[in-house]
């Protein structure tokens, strides 16, 4: 600072200089007013702004507008406004935020039925450690359809022929009406999945009569007593709805795993209350585990009995993979009862939801790629993966993120954020407010109006249609004849500046049976697996 404003600032602190320049032209526009009728409007904005500033020298709550009273406000200002003007103008199109602007406009266009095409090459740097790429084969093959399925269930009274491609899990009152509305008839013109999330099926899931994988978290919600206890009879009543396709038993989800949840009170309506049989305008609580079993037999006993429950539907379960012995617990359950799911999602860590205490989305849980492995490894050095199917989610978007995962052992893929992308989501990361730019994460009557049904299903439909065209092209050009058929010596990883490997030789992969042998043939295996027991999720004693 100039020594002369030095001098000043002792006798009148400069930073005041924004209130003694409204309180001047309070006076002018005041005088001009008086004197000449003109100016009211000026001097009744400076009298506002005067005050203003008087308020925030008296205020406790901030330091700041005490300190630079009126000007201290266009902090809090640019700081509102950060993330977007961070994302409209700063970040690159490549920098992944959590979704790069590259990643975004890739959904867009294909969920708008634009051209998804780019010219002039890529943008990504192809000598990054870290990228990857699939190899391509000279002589391509021509396939007649995009529309790959996957059978889940077979052998059962009820088995589901599911799309690569499904709607991930999000429940009514995370989304809006007019969200769920839009998501689930795009899935009924399309042919794929849609999951209800943990929040039940609501009565905006039956409208257009869209395939629902109808998720059951700890709340029960859909299926619960007053006290909050599975209800058989109500479970019966959803099951067996005809557009139930899957019943997916949630143990714990990637954004906040070992975590429950609380909806307020307040934001309970008589819609949602109905969805999850609860009372209106009292807390809604999601337990961080389940009541109806508490060991892992007791887990695979609760399936099977919903399994019969519903007719022979497809019945599994989701997890994020925490301790492993855990994991292998549920396996070693397998094997004793002889019990197995129809299927397993296995959620990364990666994921995302409305709101989630920041450590628990920053460090906690397995991201998943090491989560998919582990599951994938286990099941087939036990000779059960042919008997489970296998889905994953986690910031999948493209039809090259799908054909990574099935290179891990996936056999589907959800995506929960590339479809609110397809609605119209601007990643405002506004979810948890209930203001919702877009209408998609809100329960304001008035913002979710934003959201034009028709106009968003068919968007849904596009991208979903568009995506798996796209992977179409990539298994065409691997000269395969299904996605089924993408493993891990089709994607090359760049590991050094002047080194490449196949996934299958950079990642750990199990033979068929090993496990069953006595064999442990990683550190993961021989560390966890004799810690984990079937009677308890807890490790083994010694």
């Amino acid at each position: 600072m100039f020594a002369w404003l030095q001098r000043v600032d002792r006798h009148f602190p400069v930073r005041y200089t924004a209130w003694l320049a409204c309180a001047v032209v309070l006076l002018l526009a005041t005088f001009s007013w008086v004197a000449f009728d003109v100016g009211g409007f000026v001097a009744l904005l400076f009298l506002f702004l005067t005050l203003l500033g008087l308020r925030d020298t008296q205020q406790t709550r901030h330091s700041v507008l005490r300190n630079y009273p009126v000007i201290g406000h266009l902090r809090f200002l640019l700081e509102y406004i950060r993330p977007e003007m961070r994302q409209y103008f700063i970040e690159g199109d490549t920098e992944a935020a959590p979704f790069s602007r590259a990643q975004r406009s890739l959904v867009y266009a294909r969920a708008k039925g634009e051209s998804d095409k780019r010219p002039f090459g890529t943008q990504m740097d192809v000598g990054a450690v870290g990228y990857e790429w699939i190899n391509h084969s000279l002589q391509p093959t021509v396939l007649a359809t995009h529309d790959f399925r996957v059978e889940i269930g077979a052998g059962r009274a009820r088995p589901y022929s599911a799309s690569v491609f499904n709607i991930s899990a999000m429940s009514f009152g995370a989304l809006s009406a007019n969200a769920i509305l839009a998501l689930n008839e795009g899935a009924r013109r399309g042919g794929f999945a849609h999951d209800t999330g943990e929040g039940s099926i609501s009565r905006h899931h039956r409208v257009h009569g869209g395939d629902l994988i109808w998720e059951i978290g700890s709340g029960y919600f859909g299926c619960r007593d007053a006290q909050g206890r599975f209800d058989e009879a109500r479970f019966v009543e959803n099951a067996t709805l005809e557009q139930v396709k899957m019943v997916e038993l949630k143990l714990s989800q990637g954004a906040k795993p070992g975590h429950g949840g609380v909806l307020p009170g307040p934001k309970v309506t008589p819609e949602i209350a109905e969805a999850r049989g609860v009372p209106v305008g009292v807390d809604c609580v999601s337990p961080a585990s389940h009541g109806a079993f508490s060991t892992p037999l007791g887990m695979l006993q609760f399936i099977e009995r919903l399994r019969t429950l519903s007719g022979g539907k497809p019945t599994g379960f989701k997890l994020a993979i925490g301790h492993p012995w855990e994991w292998f617990a549920i396996c070693k359950a397998m094997l004793e009862t002889g019990i197995v799911p129809d299927f397993i999602v296995v959620d990364g860590a990666e994921g995302g939801t409305g709101a989630a205490p920041l450590e628990f989305t920053n460090h906690v849980g397995a991201p998943l790629q090491e989560g998919l492995l582990l599951v994938h490894n286990t099941l087939v050095g036990l000779n059960l993966r042919e008997r489970i199917r296998l889905g994953c989610a986690g910031k999948v978007i493209s039809a090259f993120d799908i054909a990574r995962m099935l290179a891990l052992g996936a056999d589907w893929c959800n995506s929960a954020r590339g479809f609110m992308f397809a609605l119209g989501c601007i990643q405002s990361q506004t979810c948890h407010t209930g203001h919702c730019p877009t209408g998609v994460a809100t329960q304001d009557p008035l913002r979710q109006q934003a959201l034009v049904v028709p106009v968003k299903s068919q968007r849904i439909f596009n991208y979903h249609q568009q995506t798996l065209h796209a992977l179409q092209e990539l298994v065409q050009a691997a000269g395969l004849q299904h996605p089924g058929e993408i493993s891990a010596g089709h994607i090359v990883r760049r590991t050094s500046d002047h080194g490449v490997k196949l996934l299958s030789n950079l990642l750990p992969f199990v033979e068929p049976g090993a496990l069953l042998g006595g064999e442990m043939p990683h550190q993961v295996f021989r560390l966890y697996w004799p810690m984990a027991r079937p009677d308890s999720f807890a490790r083994a004693p010694g």
